[in-house]
């Protein structure tokens, strides 16, 4: 039953005398679903190749974009993790399973300048030597800098996009596959998500992808 009508049937039962209070006031509607999440191809490339950006920011954000993988992912590599000549990694995904992401040239080309000859360690560091003991994991052995948190890494992309999130990356991306017409058991494949149902809230293509669809099938169009 809708809130409205639960409500009106709360007024009827009122006005009979048989309830003395409204139940439903408590009660608060279901927020709509947001569909206007994706970033346009042309917003998500002007953030991966503004140059007064630092590489390590367009590095993730471009690996995050080329993978569809998620942000705790991708901030969990480590330098060895990395298989550069296939362009691909292993990961632990949500819930623990091992799997591998792959990204494309974008990422591929500058990777080497973000690990200037490092071999093991995390692959995101800060930009100072840790200040606080943290797990020997978590530290570089070379420099003694600790791996980019997650926090650290959301604030700096959401002041660089304007209130945008890391998972919007993500987000868009698989949308920008779907538009371009992967199945999806390739979008589950690249986000590493377990079901359909599941990926449906991220692979929405964008109005103007639908327009576009309609147009190219549109039956008076080719006469």
């Amino acid at each position: 039953m809708s809130l409205d009508a639960l409500r009106s049937a709360c007024a009827y039962w009122a006005a009979q005398g048989w309830i003395t209070t409204d139940p439903t006031t408590a009660l608060r509607r279901r927020r709509a679903p947001d569909r206007s999440r994706t970033l346009s191809r042309a917003e998500v490339e002007r953030l991966l190749t503004r140059e007064d950006i630092a590489l390590r920011e367009r590095m993730l954000w471009r690996m995050l974009y080329e993978t569809a993988a998620r942000s705790a992912e991708v901030l969990r590599l480590d330098a060895g993790d990395l298989d550069l000549p296939n362009r691909r990694a292993k990961v632990r995904r949500k819930g623990g399973a091992i799997d591998v992401i792959v990204w494309q040239t974008g990422t591929a080309r500058p990777l080497p300048r973000l690990l200037k000859g490092r071999k093991s360690g995390p692959l995101f560091l800060t930009g100072r030597r840790a200040r606080v003991e943290l797990p020997p994991g978590d530290i570089d052995p070379a420099t003694g800098k600790a791996r980019l948190s997650y926090w650290q890494a959301v604030a700096l992309f959401k002041a660089a996009a304007g209130g945008a999130t890391l998972h919007q990356l993500r987000h868009s991306a698989l949308t920008h596959d779907a538009e371009h017409g992967a199945s999806p058991p390739m979008l589950m494949a690249k986000s590493g998500h377990t079901s359909v149902a599941s990926l449906a809230r991220y692979a929405r293509p964008s109005a103007e992808a639908l327009g576009r669809w309609q147009a190219q099938r549109d039956p008076a169009r080719r006469r």
